[in-house]
């Protein structure tokens, strides 16, 4: 493993989940994170409102070595990965759903 740290790509074994066809909104969540529930209501609403986006839900806990891997340091974490998995934009904490859609726009 290099010292620095690289984005990388995430692909439909790793999620559990198939790869949205032009965008995936992938979100790490934990079992008492209340932002997390906002988030989750937030991404799911953008994934309807988009086509060709899929919303997937990670749960951290159960994921830790994808966690350290993506070096998800708290929940929730959204990455934003484009048509073919790649992470173009990562948000740490609740995003506002202006700011998805913004971050979709750079990723299709």
């Amino acid at each position: 493993m290099d010292g620095h740290t690289h984005e990388g790509t995430l692909d439909a074994a790793q999620l559990g989940a198939e790869l949205g066809e032009r965008a995936t909104l992938v979100q790490f969540s934990s079992a008492f994170c209340q932002p997390c529930r906002a988030t989750r209501r937030t991404l799911v609403q953008v994934a309807r409102m988009v086509d060709g986006v899929a919303h997937v839900e990670i749960d951290a806990e159960a994921h830790l070595t994808l966690v350290r891997e993506l070096e998800i340091s708290r929940t929730p974490t959204v990455l934003v990965l484009d048509a073919t998995g790649r992470i173009v934009r990562r948000a740490v904490g609740q995003p506002r759903t202006v700011d998805v859609v913004a971050a979709l726009g750079r990723a299709m």
